[in-house]
């Protein structure tokens, strides 16, 4: 009923008992599930950190190439069984469903109509009574006595264990925070000592040390040895031409002792056209096709 209360809901149990459950229940459990859950989150953000890792460059690819398998080894087969196996037969039992079985099910559906009715209201009837009866027995042994468990036993017992759950779940929401923030220190404390052990005593040692030997051997030994290399270099292509050209010379001189002087050609005319032969505006001829 509207504006009132409903008669059949239990009172509301008084505020000041779940106040002191709540106060003597919060701080311990906040201060265990601390306790305990510390290393949980070291231990989860170690893993999730591994976790990535194996994810980028192990199950990803994997995952890839096993999706590329299971597509050219099941995929593809099952597509070509649909198309070109179960299709054909599912058209076949359409066809013989629609023009065989329906005529046959409308039949036997007007020989069997009567039949059939008679049984369902013989059916109906007994349903009904059968399940008046059950409906009764049921009522009075199971709906009763579980509605006074749910209302005396159950509710009850259920505000004290969510209380005690809510609070649960907040410490441990709680503890999760704190445990967060301590592996994050403990993480820059590694990251800096790391830093500090390796990182940087082999920057300075790099920046230090190698850099200036680097320096040195590149200026007294490889910059020498390269400018000596190109000096050979130099020197060997020099030696290779001056050998060609002294293979050119003795060819050319045993060429003029076998065969004599080579006879020279008189020298092409390389002269201009005149102008009775150049291409002119009123002339549909060229120098080319002029006879």
């Amino acid at each position: 009923m509207a504006g009132g209360t409903d008669p059949r809901k239990p009172p509301p149990p008084p505020e000041h008992a779940e106040g002191c459950l709540v106060v003597a229940l919060r701080m311990p459990l906040r201060i265990v599930v601390l306790v305990l859950v510390v290393p949980v989150r070291m231990a989860w953000d170690a893993l999730v950190a591994i976790g990535r890792f194996l994810w980028r460059y192990a199950l990803a690819p994997a995952g890839r190439a096993f999706g590329w398998l299971l597509y050219g080894l099941v995929v593809v087969p099952l597509g070509w069984l649909y198309r070109y196996l179960l299709t054909p037969v599912g058209h076949a039992l359409a066809w013989v469903y629609a023009r065989v079985l329906t005529p046959v099910g409308h039949a036997l559906m007007w020989v069997l109509r009567p039949v059939g009715r008679a049984m369902a209201r013989v059916l109906r009837t007994i349903a009904t009574g059968v399940g008046t009866v059950l409906y009764w027995i049921a009522r009075v042994l199971l709906v009763l006595p579980a509605l006074v468990l749910w209302r005396r036993v159950l509710v009850p017992v259920g505000r004290v264990l969510a209380v005690v759950g809510r609070e649960i779940g907040a410490a441990l929401g709680h503890a999760w925070r704190i445990a967060g923030h301590v592996s994050r220190a403990v993480g820059r404390v590694l990251g800096t000592l790391f830093r500090w052990i390796l990182v940087e005593p082999a920057r300075w040692v790099y920046r230090t040390l190698l850099t200036p030997v680097g320096h040195v051997v590149r200026d007294l030994l490889l910059r020498p040895v390269a400018e000596a290399a190109r000096a050979v270099g130099r020197a060997g292509r020099q030696a290779l031409a001056a050998a060609r050209e002294t293979v050119r010379q003795v060819r050319a001189d045993v060429r003029r002792a076998l065969f004599g002087e080579p006879r020279r050609g008189e020298p092409a005319d390389r002269r201009e056209l005149t102008a009775p032969e150049t291409r002119t505006l009123g002339s549909s001829t060229t120098a080319l096709t002029k006879d």
